[in-house]
């Protein structure tokens, strides 16, 4: 009888030694599983923060580029048309000179006299040269007379009858106009040709009688 009891004794604490590797099983199962879910976690926090990283990156570099290009066209202008304010400035000196020869023309004082026309020679020579180093230096006059009206180079100042031309054409050049490479320095300002008022009131007549008949 005590044989089986101490039997039972032995059963009993071989089954509860049994039943707590189990458990110490399952409790070390489910640490691994936590210690696994904890590492994935830290992997794909480390993943979002690299590719954050990369992305604010190449924006920085995209940003670094951009003003890189920007700078580079800023000077590229600078050096090409740095000179433009000066340029247009220098213009007044052949408006002075044209100034001068009509006034000196005018003056019927000095008509067909040899002094004028060597004062004319001269600052035609002047004018001449002016115009030789502007367009060394990339400035260079309009061509107007005999144009039709361009407004991205012409101000029609006026506009003055003549049947012998299209309206629209530049017979007359106020003031000469310049580009300096590819921009406009100053538009040409112009008198533009128009039809008189008795051949318009003619062709309205004609187009009334036509239309009547």
């Amino acid at each position: 009888m005590e044989k089986e009891q101490n039997q039972n004794i032995e059963n009993d604490t071989s089954k509860k030694r049994d039943d707590d590797e189990v458990v110490s099983n399952e409790n070390i199962e489910i640490s691994k599983n936590e210690t696994e879910t904890i590492s994935d976690d830290k992997t794909d926090n480390l993943e979002t923060k690299l590719l954050e990283l990369e992305d604010k990156l190449a924006r920085t570099f995209a940003e670094m580029e951009n003003q890189r290009r920007r700078f580079e066209k800023e000077k590229d202008e600078a050096f090409e048309y740095g000179g433009f304010s000066f340029a247009k400035e220098a213009l007044n000196l052949i408006d002075n000179l044209e100034r001068s020869k009509q006034i000196l023309q005018n003056d019927e004082s000095l008509k067909n006299s040899d002094a004028l026309k060597k004062t004319i020679e001269h600052l035609n020579i002047i004018n001449k040269d002016l115009i030789s180093i502007f367009s060394k230096n990339n400035i260079k006059p309009i061509e107007s007379l005999n144009k039709k009206l361009d407004p991205n180079f012409h101000q029609a100042m006026m506009e003055i009858e003549d049947d012998q031309k299209e309206p629209g054409i530049i017979i007359q050049e106020i003031q000469k106009g310049f580009t300096i490479k590819d921009r406009l320095l100053r538009p040409a300002l112009v008198a533009v040709s128009k039809k008189s008022e008795n051949n318009d009131k003619k062709y309205e007549e004609n187009k009334e009688n036509l239309e009547n008949k």
